[in-house]
């Protein structure tokens, strides 16, 4: 079972293209390269490094390795050119996505990010922030559908916060519109209006945005448990009435096999919490995914093993852990490198079609955890601590 996410979650390449050919023969020169020989039965890869801010660098570095030795068993080569995005980018070019980055990360097989931001650069303008540069990464990518499965580990139960009966056997796919709504939506802005201050956003969406994400849930729904949550805010938001017609026809003409239900953010928000194991499959707008999925992910025990996935139409997917880039621990080794790992198994499972690398990924962290192997932020009392560096060096023993 892929880690994480239930086998029958839809395969991303069926919403996100086919990503999965090589394009590395024709491939321009790269700043980073491996140095293995490519076999005539070698399959090589570009791939877009993504390094991040704060403990980005230091987990990417263990992500890299765990890659590299997944994919010389199945004669997987891999071609990597640096894209600086986020807080990195700004301190070297001032923006936060470059030109040149998005353009490395279009001509990829498939991206690969740590984490961006930090309290570095919150004096910004708003425009120039890291986070701007995800925004843009994404929209660049035609990245609109972002995958964040949660699911119960059996090892790390007694990580949660919450009580055992409450989060064993959770599973949950939160399927979250990423490229539209109030975080894209125009007008937005500060301005003085007859002497005071006016902070605003728009949250709009079209009918075609809607249904596409409708569908990436569904087909989701449709290869787990044929259950479908839509989550929205129909009885404040005008756009949200429209998110909850179009979702119903969907699943009406379309979808009939699917059971659809619909809840409002803030039920959903303490029905996660409350009780979990009533959902399956949730479809939801950017702003309420995007706060959703961080709580559903909590029930885990820690964010900090949680990979995800921003996929398109077509084009390479962007994958990446779903936690921060904690600049407060940053260079002192104590960061969880497992969701940046596990990202790189859903890379190669959803992004580049080798399963079979992705399951010896899946299989080595499994290995680690039942030998009782923590970070700090999932280690119970009693429990021996591990640093970054010394959990990557166990899971390529794994390997």
């Amino acid at each position: 079972m892929a880690f994480a996410m239930r086998s029958s979650v839809a395969p991303l390449s069926q919403f996100c293209g086919n990503s999965t050919s090589s394009k590395s023969a024709q491939a321009r020169s790269v700043t980073r390269r491996t140095n293995q020989v490519v076999s005539a039965s070698s399959k090589s890869y570009k791939i877009a490094i993504i390094p991040g801010d704060g403990i980005g660098p230091e987990i990417m570095d263990v992500g890299k390795a765990v890659l590299e030795e997944a994919g010389k068993s199945e004669g997987l080569v891999f071609e990597y050119e640096e894209a600086p995005v986020g807080g990195q980018a700004i301190d070297l070019t001032g923006v936060p996505l470059p030109a040149e980055s998005l353009k490395i990360c279009q001509g990829a097989d498939a991206c690969l990010m740590s984490a961006i931001g930090g309290y570095k650069w919150d004096d910004l303008p708003g425009n120039l922030r890291p986070e701007q540069g995800l925004l843009g990464l994404r929209a660049g990518l035609k990245a609109f559908a972002n995958l964040r499965p949660a699911a119960i580990l059996p090892q790390l139960i007694d990580a949660s916060s919450l009580k055992r009966e409450v989060v064993e056997g959770v599973d949950i796919m939160v399927v979250r519109e990423l490229t539209g709504g109030i975080y894209f939506g125009e007008p937005k802005g500060i301005e003085l209006r007859d002497g005071v201050r006016f902070g605003f956003n728009t949250m709009v969406y079209s009918e075609p945005e809607i249904e596409r994400i409708a569908r990436v849930g569904f087909e989701t729904a449709r290869k787990r448990s044929n259950r479908l949550c839509s989550v929205d805010k129909s009885n404040v938001l005008d756009v949200s009435q429209l998110w909850r017609e179009v979702v119903t026809r969907i699943g009406q003409e379309e979808y009939p096999d699917v059971e659809l239900s619909h809840m409002y953010v803030d039920n959903c928000a303490m029905q996660i919490i409350r009780n979990p194991k009533q959902f399956d499959t949730i479809v939801t707008g950017n702003i309420f995914g995007d706060i959703l999925s961080d709580a559903a992910a909590m029930l885990t025990g820690s964010i900090g093993m949680l990979p995800s996935a921003s996929v398109g139409a077509d084009g390479p997917g962007l994958f990446e852990p779903v936690h921060g880039s904690a600049p407060d621990i940053a260079g002192q080794d104590k960061a969880n490198p497992f969701a940046q790992i596990l990202s790189v198994s859903m890379m190669l499972r959803y992004g580049l079609n080798q399963p079979a690398a992705a399951d010896r990924i899946e299989q080595a962290v499994m290995k680690v955890l039942d030998g009782g192997a923590r970070t700090g932020d999932i280690a119970q009392s009693g429990e021996k601590v591990l640093g970054c560096k010394a959990i990557g060096e166990l899971v390529l023993k794994a390997l």
